[in-house]
């Protein structure tokens, strides 16, 4: 178990790393304060409040057309899972994709091991952790293509590994069809998915 901590908070919010000794999966498992967290390398990482509305409508459309052209081939699973990749880093993709050859990672506890694809969808408060942090640790980790949805922009980036670090091999946007070389049952537009995303400026 962990030893005490002490969280301190900037105004009325929390930091969004908190510092304390390296932590393991079972101590990140047995925290019950209401709070989400990451685990990067033993440090827990504070997540942000809960997702926008247009975030969450553009995971569950992604997961949809992935569903529909995927779903006989794949494990398609959606936030919060927890993506368990080693006993100090525990990560929780917007979405994952895992072959169903390879089911023997999935377990009560979460994916417990590199997925065929893991996806982030931006927010500002994300963006730093999901261009940077993330993408470091999901390429340690050896999964092989990592996507990264820029609502803003209306852009979908797919990246895959190349030795140790991920390369940008495409940018979608518009009508162009997302495909991927090592996923070739996806098939969707950026436009599609961001047509159902409504009007919530009012």
């Amino acid at each position: 178990m962990m030893g005490d901590k002490e969280i301190k908070r900037k105004g009325n919010s929390y930091p969004d790393r908190v510092k304390e000794d390296k932590v393991t999966y079972e101590d990140y498992a047995s925290l019950d304060d209401g709070n989400r967290y990451e685990l990067a390398n033993g440090v827990l990482e504070l997540m942000s409040p809960g997702p926008s509305v247009p975030h969450q409508i553009i995971s569950a459309e992604i997961l949809k057309r992935m569903a529909d052209t995927c779903d006989a081939d794949y494990l398609i699973l959606s936030a919060p899972v927890d993506l368990i990749l080693s006993a100090v880093e525990v990560r929780q993709p917007d979405l994952m994709m895992i072959h169903r050859s390879r089911l023997g990672i999935v377990s009560h506890r979460g994916v417990e091991g590199p997925p065929n694809l893991v996806v982030e969808i931006l927010s500002p408060s994300t963006l730093r952790r999901d261009k940077l942090d993330k993408s470091r640790s999901y390429a340690q980790y050896g999964i092989p293509e990592y996507w990264i949805v820029d609502p803003a922009l209306g852009a979908l980036e797919r990246y895959e590994l190349n030795g140790e670090a991920y390369l940008l091999s495409e940018i979608f946007t518009s009508e162009m069809t997302v495909h991927s070389n090592h996923i070739p049952c996806v098939s969707f537009t950026m436009g599609a998915i961001l047509s159902r995303v409504p009007d919530l400026s009012n």
